[in-house]
């Protein structure tokens, strides 16, 4: 009988095309783990995770899960997967779920984070996961910025697919916005977030503690709905999914 499974992946995305595997792209995240996946049981196993990472982003609490008919304890299965898998995916749990657990559409929430880094020596060790800015930005402007982005809204000028079909109504819940010496992190947690969405609205807020705009503008910006009104999409690899929320 197959046993639902829910695991608890974190990866460092640097080398890999995202997270959703693709016919054209070899190197994700979810096609690795499928690949050992199916060497363990012996046939294809389907990978459902919450969401998709874009290439180069990082997650520390990534949750899929998988129906799988086997003798193998949880322990044994995460200790087979985190043997072949590559070093930079890592499964930290394995647990027994219901039938109708689904990894995405029982997603109760995520929390994303987006590391910046601005100080007088390049960041060598963290250069991966951070983007290096070039001056510091006003945190107090940020922070009255955000302010303005909580809450429900359609979050249209922040969703880089402009194709986008379905709604663009989501809910912030909060943005937090924290400095630690040389590293500035911003912290968003929400019901769930757009195409770049994360990384635009990051951009927009640096823009907003540069001087570039001013914190009172995020209204005029949500009402516009247009995606080229907002703010830079900022790189990749400072961005981290740090865990999915369920009720």
């Amino acid at each position: 009988m197959n046993q639902n499974y829910k695991l608890l992946i974190s990866y460092d995305g640097t080398r890999y095309h995202g997270w959703e595997a693709k016919p054209d792209a070899e190197m994700t995240v979810e096609g690795k783990m499928e690949t050992v996946l199916a060497r363990m049981a012996g046939h294809p196993v389907k990978l459902t995770g919450a969401g998709r990472t874009d290439a180069g982003v990082h997650a520390r609490g990534m949750a899929a899960n998988m129906f799988l008919d086997m003798e193998m304890s949880e322990e044994e299965i995460r200790s087979y997967l985190n043997r072949y898998l590559p070093e930079d995916i890592c499964v930290l749990e394995v647990k027994k779920v219901s039938e109708r657990f689904h990894a995405r559409y029982n997603a109760a929430g995520k929390t994303y984070r987006y590391t910046c880094y601005c100080g007088p020596v390049k960041p060598v060790f963290d250069r991966k996961y951070v983007c290096v800015l070039e001056r510091e930005p006003d945190v107090a402007r940020m922070r009255k910025a955000a302010a303005y982005l909580t809450g429900e809204h359609d979050f249209a000028s922040f969703c880089g697919n402009p194709k986008m079909k379905k709604s663009t109504v989501r809910t912030v819940t909060s943005i937090e916005i924290a400095r630690n010496g040389p590293y500035f992190y911003f912290t968003y947690q929400g019901d769930g977030f757009l195409n770049h969405m994360v990384r635009i609205l990051t951009g927009t807020l640096l823009e907003v503690g540069y001087g570039m705009r001013s914190p009172e503008s995020m209204t005029k910006l949500l009402d516009a709905r247009n995606r080229a009104e907002a703010g830079y999409l900022m790189p990749a690899r400072g961005l981290c999914l740090m865990e999915v929320y369920y009720s």
